[in-house]
């Protein structure tokens, strides 16, 4: 009986196809498809735990198919591209990709990079209300925080802020992600600016060195990440 498929790689190289194939192998069986709409079947029918999804796929745009996945499915997307655009891979996020990496890759990398999404799509349905990031202490059900064990005071939209970035640690958010989780139904406003100017208060207050942070990390061009 053939092993149950976890991974799922769409892409219309077939050496690529064999190189995920190959990386993925000691956690699991991957079936392969060289179009969107291919891919996009077999994902419905074996409902993968991991997507890999190439941007240049000959009869739809990657980003499309991520689109049409987020609307059924919460198995992590990671993309693949030999494009290396901020804008594109912010547009690649807010269309729910869960991480990107270009073309040509490391085989170690995207096995590391599989067993990070992994182990946070695993962890999203069973995540403590309680973060622990070094001596930074975040208790959701308490509304508090404290670093070193003294309590930090944040504003409204600086607690908003951290609990939108904390919830999905090690995953980059865009600039519009963050300003739609912070300040919910507003649609106008420089997003990147407001964040900018509200993320640099936040790091003065809980990051050991605001001027070389270590939970909350820029990714130029695209947004933040927080790192435990």
């Amino acid at each position: 009986m053939p092993a149950p498929i976890r991974f799922l790689v769409i892409d219309d190289e077939a050496q690529i196809r064999r190189a995920v194939k190959g990386a993925l192998s000691s956690l699991g069986a991957t079936a392969e498809a060289a179009t969107g709409d291919a891919g996009l079947e077999l994902a419905a029918a074996e409902r993968p735990v991991l997507i890999i999804l190439d941007l240049g796929l000959p009869d739809r745009e990657g980003i499309d198919v991520c689109r049409e996945l987020r609307t059924w499915t919460k198995a992590p997307v990671l993309v693949l591209s030999a494009r290396e655009d901020a804008k594109e891979k912010a547009a690649l996020l807010d269309a729910g990709a869960d991480d990107y990496l270009t073309k040509p890759f490391d085989a170690v990398e995207l096995l590391a990079r599989a067993r990070a999404l992994l182990r946070r799509s695993a962890g999203d349905g069973e995540r403590s209300r309680r973060i622990e990031a070094g001596d930074l202490v975040i208790d959701l059900v308490q509304r508090s925080v404290s670093l070193r064990g003294d309590r930090v005071h944040l504003t409204p939209i600086e607690w908003d802020l951290l609990v939108a970035l904390s919830a999905h640690p090690e995953r980059t958010l865009t600039h519009q992600q963050l300003f739609n989780a912070v300040w919910r139904g507003r649609t106008h406003g420089d997003a990147q600016a407001y964040l900018r100017v509200h993320v640099a208060h936040l790091r003065r207050k809980i990051e050991p060195d605001p001027v070389r942070p270590r939970h909350i990390l820029t990714e130029p061009g695209v947004g933040y990440r927080f790192s435990l």
